[in-house]
């Protein structure tokens, strides 16, 4: 310990960490355009978490595999249509272009939806059945979380010898990204226009779908009081596995908005750093809301986007944690800490 004092003494007198005030100022809007197409991603995974929590006051720690397990999806739903990895763009016109794109992202959240529900079924269903306490729950998601990740590294390249493994997938790319127009001199392309789009449409509609629907009342009168939800005639075993499927499903849908922005990222660890953030994100803009899902994500992509061009690349992940603390310091339910059964259209 006193021998690692002198060393870190020397670092900071050494000005390891570069203060970049004049890049963030300089590349501003590049880093913000950029920010937000991360952050969009969070969003909507952020999202499932967020709703699960309200419903069970759970946090699934494995709806990041869930949303790894979207990117194998969307992958495997895109050879099953032919496609094979080249390390080339496929050129098949617009049209074509949209509905292969579609396609994927309907594989990968019927695959990501599938995990969900297949999840709390086989394993938070029978620990409420048991009335488990809640660190029980917490350790099962964490350990279901391991078991997801080492079935695609170890168990599905058995399966198919194409996927899994250690390695990474080599990508198919369906778009290449192309320059639409600029702000601030910062370039904006089709996929950020399509992952930025996409993403906020989705968050939206979930949105719209809790506060404005039946079945949205539904799951805030269970979030609210279960008890008094099931005499009223609301199947709370049903809407917790709705709540699940939803939250799959979106995270199938970030899944391929994600392997557009990084067409390398499909590997078995893949969603472990981005579900953590994601999670952030749910916290940061107050857990059980929505609308705090959505802007907690965003914020945290800028953040962080902004954090490693002041302090480094390396820095990028530490300083989005930080900040997240930061605002828990001042207000711990987070910036609309709302929950989900208090909600109002």
């Amino acid at each position: 310990m006193t021998a690692s004092l002198p060393a870190a003494a020397a670092v900071l007198a050494q000005g390891s960490i570069d203060f970049n005030y004049q890049g963030v100022i300089d590349q501003f809007w590049r880093l913000t355009v950029d920010g937000l197409s991360y952050g969009a991603i969070y969003a909507l995974v952020a999202v499932g978490y967020t709703l699960v929590y309200g419903v069970l006051r759970l946090i699934n720690f494995a709806h990041s595999e869930v949303f790894m397990l979207g990117m194998f999806g969307q992958y495997v739903g895109l050879m099953l249509l032919g496609f094979a990895p080249s390390g080339n763009v496929y050129s098949q016109g617009v049209i074509l272009t949209v509905t292969y794109m579609g396609l994927a992202m309907l594989f990968g959240m019927a695959v990501s939806g599938a995990a969900a529900v297949g999840l709390e079924r086989a394993a938070y269903r029978p620990l409420r059945r048991r009335g488990a306490k809640p660190l029980t729950f917490l350790i099962t998601a964490i350990g279901m979380s391991f078991v997801l990740q080492e079935f695609v590294h170890f168990v599905l390249p058995k399966l198919w010898p194409d996927l899994g493994g250690t390695n990474a997938q080599q990508p198919i790319m369906l778009v290449e990204p192309t320059v639409q127009f600029t702000i601030g001199g910062a370039e904006v392309t089709n996929v950020t226009l399509v992952i930025v789009v996409s993403a906020v449409t989705l968050a939206l509609l979930a949105e719209v779908l809790i506060n404005r629907t039946r079945f949205g009342r539904g799951i805030r009168a269970v979030a609210q009081d279960p008890d008094t939800a099931t005499l009223m005639g609301v199947s709370r075993e049903r809407v917790i596995m709705l709540t699940f499927l939803i939250g799959g499903l979106l995270a199938g849908a970030a899944a391929m908005l994600y392997v557009m922005k990084i067409p390398n990222a499909i590997i078995f660890s893949g969603g472990f750093v981005l579900g953590i953030k994601a999670f952030s994100a749910a916290v940061l803009g107050g857990i059980g809301n929505l609308r705090g899902a959505l802007l907690g994500g965003l914020l945290l992509g800028l953040v962080e986007n902004y954090g490693q061009m002041l302090f480094g690349t390396e820095w990028r992940d530490v300083v989005a944690f930080v900040v997240l603390v930061l605002v828990l310091f001042f207000r711990p339910t987070g910036i609309l800490g709302e929950s989900l059964g208090r909600a109002r259209t």
